[in-house]
């Protein structure tokens, strides 16, 4: 073998084995992020009896934290698909440090409003762009390099909570700055993703002549496509909701297990959700990811429907299952339509991204209505037929990979 190759293969050795560490910078990245996220609902009894908020109060929280958090993503990723900015993630997590201190040092609701609405903007801008990296750097394998950046949001949030638990709750309020170091950890992370960024060459704004469209379908099925899309991730994060919001007390009501036992099944299906989101996307690269995402929404179906007829043990088998095969949509759903729509990879992440949270926060408030309403075997009844809308995956285009 020549000089010349043996370089040339040092050089891509080197160059894939940055790749990789930059995904796994991004996906702890997404851990801290999405830890700090998931902090402030789990902080709601401090702050309601703190403050002594009514639940409206408590809502307005949440609105505030999901309008920023949510609704501006896509509005940012468009932003970015243009002008690209190789330190925003790092300016973003700036924001989520100051929500952090500002939260810990509120005396007014109105401070604590700034803080939700500082802390949710920090992640409207984390999760687009970081997507559009984790491309970048998966080395054409989409798939798995969203499905590891996106784990660590799932650990994440899984954390928050159990942190809230043994930190905040003993120590009060103040105790909430701590996780500002998390924020400038996190800020670190970022600059060096940052760097590798600009290093790249990809930080340049896209040509004006660039497709806009994958070249094998017209825009009018792109459109319906992404609709489809969309109509799934509702599907998908409504059933997720009704679980992740009101499992433990579905097990409780049915089976009188005790809080504890309620909430190791809620972790044993968390592991499930996790799981899934890291076997969809690498399944997606191999098989395509138009067949993931119509088994594991439609597929999931004869699962959830006989959920609410079964026993305890069988209760837990159904939901690892349910946990692996739903989660393993979301990864591709994202890749998919990033391949849909090439020019807008930041503006599709934060779309996705956005209606996903913004559909479970809604769906969680909306079905502890219909359960006050009702009671919460009759949530797990009708949520059961929502993994139907999967049919429409069929009219889903079949597309070439594209890199």
């Amino acid at each position: 073998m020549s000089s010349t190759s043996v370089a040339s293969t040092a050089r891509a050795r080197g160059a894939a084995t940055a790749a990789i560490g930059i995904l796994t910078t991004l996906s702890f990245c997404h851990l801290l992020n999405d830890m700090m996220q998931s902090l402030l609902p789990a902080i709601y009894p401090i702050l309601k009896s703190g403050f002594r908020l009514d639940f409206g109060q408590i809502g307005l929280i949440t609105l505030t934290n999901q309008m920023t958090a949510s609704l501006l993503q896509p509005v940012i990723g468009l932003y970015t698909d243009r002008h690209p900015k190789p330190y925003s993630l790092a300016i973003g997590m700036g924001f989520t440090l100051a929500g952090m201190l500002l939260l810990s040092a509120a005396t007014h609701f109105y401070v604590v409003l700034m803080a939700a609405a500082l802390v949710g903007l920090g992640s409207s801008i984390f999760h687009p762009e970081s997507s559009r990296i984790a491309r970048l750097a998966s080395g054409g394998r989409h798939g798995f390099a969203q499905s590891l950046f996106q784990v660590g949001g799932n650990a994440g949030s899984s954390f928050g909570p159990l942190l809230a638990a043994f930190i905040v709750l003993p120590r009060g309020q103040g105790s909430i700055a701590w996780f500002s170091i998390a924020a400038l950890v996190a800020i670190a992370c970022l600059s060096y993703v940052g760097n590798w960024y600009k290093a790249s060459g990809a930080a340049v704004p896209r040509t004006r002549g660039a497709s806009l469209t994958h070249e094998a379908v017209s825009s009018r099925q792109v459109g319906i496509a992404l609709t489809i899309l969309l109509a799934l991730i509702f599907s998908k994060y409504v059933y997720l909701a009704s679980l992740t919001s009101y499992y433990t007390f579905y097990l409780i009501s049915r089976f009188h297990l005790s809080v504890q036992s309620a909430q190791l099944h809620l972790f044993l299906f968390l592991g499930a959700v996790a799981a899934g989101t890291i076997i969809g996307g690498p399944i997606g690269d191999r098989i395509g990811r138009r067949y993931v995402i119509l088994w594991s929404i439609l597929g999931v179906l004869p699962f959830t429907l006989a959920l609410p007829y079964a026993d305890l043990f069988w209760t837990r088998i159904l939901t690892v299952i349910i946990g692996v095969v739903l989660a393993s949509a979301f990864s591709a759903i994202v890749v998919y339509a990033q391949e849909l729509v090439p020019g807008r990879v930041g503006m599709i992440a934060g779309l996705f991204f956005g209606i996903a949270f913004g559909t479970a926060g809604v769906a969680a408030a909306v079905l502890g209505r219909v359960a006050d309403l009702t009671d919460i075997f009759f949530v797990y009844r009708i949520c059961a037929f929502l993994p139907a809308i999967g049919i429409l995956a069929f009219w889903l285009p079949r597309i070439e990979h594209v890199d």
